[in-house]
């Protein structure tokens, strides 16, 4: 536009020119934001999926103006799918006078900080910015705020009227990671999208084989249009990350189907403990005496320091009795703290991580005196022909034990740490895990709790003492140097 407009003529300008995009996404695009420049100086445009997508659907709506749109998009890792929905959000703002819209994802955790702070900062860069303001739950225009918005609505089954409360002119539902998103949210936005012009769009990593997403490609694929975007075509992709998971994982492993090649897995889905089934560990109370005459199993994951800390639990039989959790803490330190418990509680075993610094702390614990079983979680399973390695094996070990009905502390890093797992398998078709620093590249924790408590299942164990533990006996020390709680 010429610089030499007034205030008000800019404006006039801006709004005819954006006005023109309403059936063209891609065009919108390319024109609101500084391609070339400042921090977009890398970057000419569109990823060459994203421009496809953009170019569909203006196409989609060109042949029918009044039809309804319905979109879904399956892929691997960090393609740039979150800016394409930043994208979608302000084009659809901007060319749908008093638009009403939802967008939700698997979590508040991805709702919150990925998806709806990629449109802050798009919306910072587009050229027309001014029009609308953003808080942390409504993007919205600034003179029509209560008839012209998007929210971030959570997808709880408690919170499913804000999926079915749409109506205006234009009215649109975006899913971001849709796998995970429940039924019964998908049923309620049916209604919502049954009237002239509103769309639907839903994005995600294909992580599950049943369900609404998996649908979209399949039995309902007539009324959706669909596609898979491997993330090895993506420019914006790290490659060599890429191609060290598929030598890990192998090329047709479930892990590489879904966080790669944008494929919905064989297995029913990637998550290896499923939320249901520790929630009901939490809620279990069995009684002392249930498991007064088990043995008492010591198991530990070692940290030095960083982000990860060292997890020291106590399970007797179906009772995961304690969890003590160190940070900071070097190993000298950590093997200390652990020859306190030991000496108090005197457990039938001890089983201690030997990976990095753990074959420290193991050295140390003997030359005090203690009975330590060394535990490498990379060495080969006891059933090679079921599991990739120990590490698998002892998970599948303690995710049996939760199905039997275990008792576990209300702990919430404990409940992340099982549920947040996910798993494939390899080329010879084993139970393969999910790796500590994959987990991180999604923006999870490390499972320290799950691999502590894991290890008490490298071996079968007999009881050895005369008494049982009494779990009130012994309490640990608090020091500053580290955190210890139950």
């Amino acid at each position: 536009m010429n610089s030499r407009m007034s205030g008000q003529q800019y404006e006039q300008q801006l709004l005819e020119d954006i006005s023109g995009f309403y059936d063209d996404p891609l065009g919108f695009v390319l024109y609101a934001f500084p391609w070339g420049e400042g921090s977009l100086s890398d970057f000419e445009g569109p990823d060459q999926w994203q421009y496809e997508r953009l170019k569909r659907l203006g196409e989609k709506i060109r042949e029918d103006p009044l039809g309804r749109v319905r979109m879904a998009i399956a892929s691997g890792h960090g393609i740039g799918k979150t800016a394409w929905v930043s994208w979608l959000i302000i084009w659809l703002m901007s060319t749908r006078p008093h638009l009403t819209a939802v967008v939700t994802a698997n979590t508040q955790t991805q709702l919150s900080t990925k998806t709806w702070r990629e449109l802050a900062l798009w919306h910072a860069r587009s050229i027309n910015k001014q029009w609308f303001e953003w808080t942390a739950t409504k993007f919205a225009h600034i003179e029509h705020s209560k008839t012209w918005y998007v929210t971030a609505a959570p997808n709880t089954e408690k919170n499913s009227e804000a999926f079915a409360g749409l109506h205006g002119p234009h009215v649109a539902m975006i899913y971001d990671e849709a796998s995970a998103i429940p039924d019964k949210i998908w049923e309620v936005s049916e209604g919502a999208m049954t009237t002239d012009r509103a769309m639907w769009f839903a994005f995600g990593n294909p992580t599950r084989n049943t369900g609404r997403f998996k649908s979209c490609f399949y039995e309902d694929r007539r009324r959706w249009d669909c596609v898979s975007v491997d993330s090895r075509t993506a420019s914006m992709t790290n490659k060599e990350e890429l191609n060290e998971w598929v030598e890990t994982y192998g090329e047709d492993s479930d892990f590489i189907r879904v966080r790669v090649r944008g494929q919905f897995p064989r297995a029913g889905t990637l998550q290896y403990i499923s939320s249901d089934l520790v929630d009901l560990a939490i809620q279990a109370d069995i009684e002392y005496e249930a498991y007064a005459h088990m043995p008492l199993i010591l198991s530990a994951d070692v940290a030095r320091f960083g982000d990860d800390k060292t997890v020291v639990g106590l399970r007797q039989g179906r009772k995961l009795l304690r969890l003590y959790k160190f940070r900071d803490l070097n190993t000298m330190q950590v093997a200390t703290e652990i020859s306190t418990i030991i000496s108090e509680v005197r457990p039938d075993a001890c089983f201690v991580d030997s990976v990095g610094v753990g074959a420290g702390v193991i050295d140390r614990l003997r030359q005090l005196g203690h009975d330590i079983i060394e535990v490498n979680p990379g060495t080969n399973a006891q059933k090679d022909e079921l599991y990739y390695n120990k590490r698998a094996e002892m998970w599948a070990r303690m995710k049996a034990w939760l199905l039997e009905g275990a008792d576990i502390p209300d702990d919430r890093d404990m409940r992340n740490s099982l549920i947040g797992l996910e798993y494939g398998f390899d080329k010879k078709e084993r139970i393969q895990l999910e790796r500590k620093r994959d987990m991180k590249r999604r923006g999870l924790d490390s499972p320290d709790e799950g691999d502590c408590v894991a290890y008490g299942f490298a071996e079968i164990v007999v009881a050895t003492r005369d008494q049982s533990f009494e779990p009130s006996s012994f309490e640990p020390k608090e020091s500053e140097s580290h955190e210890s709680y139950v």
